[in-house]
């Protein structure tokens, strides 16, 4: 798929991943719409870069609707990424006194981390459907999803996280092939221990801790590389139903 002249929207565009996806996006020709609920960031990313902006939350029907506008108004919308945060709970499922996980922060964490996504999936489906077929295949564009290795492996005290992920990995075969008639490919990444901006002075504490547990290279991921996965996701047309690890070859241990 040709990503110069298509548009492309990246729901949770203003953060470490989603930035770096955007900046990558755009230098390869793609018309980028960020959304995301960091106006400061998103804002300066437009000004800086000429990309649009549209707050949006993820699990949010009407704005992640206004965001999937914006990306048909910017030209042919082929490429939707999702790689939002937010708050995710966490504990053991029976803590130390012996009183269970919370509800109310299960709920919680897997309204931001599958509904979420769930919810994007969807709408930016939709909407891609309806441009028209291009390239010998026939396909019309791709959405591209961020599971996490945690669905795999999650730590102590991680449940909530963890099944929230493993939601979005259990979803990405089958929402490809419910797409699939309709030329639209899914994918998903599932990124190991990536350092971004939002840990500021933490940095330098996570990496010594995380590096050395990584098989090789021995360091934590970068945003960038996230960027360089999602735009070869986006090119090669035969990538589809598939969750793609990128994490050195780190396996988490149990805490």
């Amino acid at each position: 798929m040709r990503i110069e002249g298509s548009a492309a929207l990246v729901v949770g565009g203003a953060g470490g991943l989603g930035e770096a996806t955007v900046r990558r996006l755009h230098a390869a020709g793609a018309r980028v719409v960020v959304a995301d609920l960091a106006d400061d960031k998103g804002k300066a990313l437009q000004a800086e870069l000429g990309v649009r902006y549209v707050p949006a939350d993820a699990a949010d029907e009407d704005s992640v609707l206004a965001a999937v506008e914006e990306a048909e108004r910017a030209g042919e919308f082929r490429i939707a990424v999702d790689c939002h945060g937010g708050p995710a709970s966490g504990g053991r499922l029976v803590g130390k006194d012996g009183s269970p996980l919370a509800l109310a922060g299960f709920r919680t964490t897997v309204d931001v981390y599958l509904t979420g996504v769930f919810n994007v999936l969807r709408l930016a489906a939709a909407a891609i459907a309806r441009t028209a077929p291009h390239g010998a295949d026939g396909g019309r564009g791709v959405v591209v999803t961020t599971s996490s290795i945690a669905a795999y492996e999650g730590q102590t005290g991680q449940l909530p996280y963890a099944a929230a992920k493993g939601g979005v990995t259990a979803m990405t075969l089958v929402a490809a092939r419910d797409l699939s008639p309709l030329g639209i490919r899914v994918v998903s990444v599932a990124p190991g221990t990536v350092l971004t901006p939002a840990y500021g002075k933490a940095a330098e504490q996570l990496e010594a801790h995380w590096g050395p547990q990584v098989p090789h290279p021995r360091r934590m991921g970068r945003p960038e590389e996230y960027a360089a996965l999602v735009q070869h996701l986006c090119e090669n047309d035969y990538l589809n139903g598939e969750v793609v690890r990128l994490d050195g070859a780190l396996r988490f241990p149990a805490r």
